[in-house]
C-alpha cells in the first residue's frame, strides 16, 4: 500500500501510511499572531480527519492553540516533553485530547505505527525571550514506510545517525518572513541533508504560505521562490532524491520499496 502526503500548507501535513493518518504542526486559521495566509485555500475539513497530531516545538506557527482546539475530540497530541508545563494554555484542551511528551530517542505507538522522536536544532522556547521552553523534536513516522518530519531544524553533527534510515522526508526550505536566522534549514541546506539522510523521496514544506502583515514588498523572493530553489540545489546535491513540489492541498502517493 502506498504512502500518501498531503501539503496543507506551511508545517502542515498529512501523512498516511498503513492505514493510519497522522497530522504534523497543524495551522488550520487564515491568520497566525502578525501572520496572514498569503497563498492557497485554507485546509479543507478532512484535514482535521487524523487518527495522531505531532507538534514539533513551542512556537506559535507549529503549536497552535487555535488550530489544536478545531480538532476531533479524543486525539492523541505528541509533543515535546515539557510542553504542558511550558505553556499551560494547552491544560484547557487536556478534556478533549490525550497528549503524550516524547523526548528525542523516545517511541510511541500508534495502531500499526511508530512514532520515534529525534532530535531539531532549532529554539526551544515559546516566546523569542521568554523563559518558557521543550527541546524542539523531528519525527520518524515508521510503518509501511519511514517519514522523517522535521519540523524546524539546521543541520547538526550526526543528524543522519540521529533520524536513521528514512524513505521520505518532509524539510523546512524557507520561513515566514525576510531572513531565516540560526535554526533553520534554507533551500540550499535542506538539499544538503538529503546528502546525509539519503531518503528515496522529499518534499519541501515551511515555505509560501504565510507572511508578516503589511510586508507583502518585503524581499518576496524569500517567500516565493525556497520550492523551486530546493528542486533546484536538490538535482545538484542529491540526483538520486526525487523531489514532489506540491501545492497547498495536493497529494502524493510515494511507492513503498519491496
Amino acid at each position: 500500500m502506498p504512502v500518501e502526503i498531503t501539503w496543507w500548507g506551511h508545517a502542515t501535513v498529512t501523512v498516511r501510511d498503513s492505514g493510519t493518518a497522522v497530522l504534523t504542526d497543524p495551522l488550520l486559521t487564515r491568520r497566525c499572531a502578525h501572520l496572514r495566509r498569503r497563498r492557497g485555500t485554507l485546509p479543507s475539513p478532512a484535514a482535521r480527519e487524523v487518527d495522531l497530531v505531532l507538534v514539533s516545538h513551542l512556537h506559535r506557527d507549529h503549536l497552535h492553540l487555535r488550530s489544536l482546539a478545531t480538532l476531533p475530540a479524543g486525539i492523541p497530541l505528541v509533543l515535546p516533553r515539557g510542553t504542558v508545563d511550558a505553556v499551560p494554555a494547552l491544560r484547557r484542551l487536556a478534556p478533549r485530547l490525550d497528549f503524550c511528551e516524547l523526548t528525542a530517542g523516545e517511541r510511541m505507538c500508534m495502531g500499526p505505527l511508530t512514532i520515534r522522536a529525534v532530535p531539531a536544532e532549532h529554539d526551544g522556547r515559546r516566546m523569542p525571550f521568554g523563559r518558557h521552553r521543550a527541546a524542539a523534536l523531528g519525527y520518524v513516522v515508521e510503518g509501511e514506510a519511514r517519514t522523517y518530519f522535521a519540523g524546524d531544524t539546521d543541520l547538526f553533527g550526526g543528524m543522519a545517525d540521529e533520524v536513521g534510515p528514512v524513505d521520505s522526508a518532509l524539510l523546512p526550505v524557507g520561513g515566514w518572513g525576510p531572513g531565516l536566522g540560526q535554526g533553520h534549514l534554507n533551500a540550499e541546506r535542506a538539499a544538503e541533508a538529503l546528502t546525509r539522510l539519503r531518503p528515496r523521496s522529499a518534499v519541501p514544506v515551511h515555505y509560501g504560505t504565510y507572511w508578516p502583515l503589511g510586508m507583502s514588498a518585503v524581499r518576496p523572493h524569500e517567500f516565493h521562490a525556497p520550492g523551486d530553489e530546493f528542486y533546484r540545489h536538490a538535482a545538484r546535491l542529491a540526483p538520486e532524491v526525487r523531489v514532489h513540489r506540491l501545492a497547498h492541498g495536493e497529494s502524493v502517493r510515494l511507492a513503498v520499496a519491496g
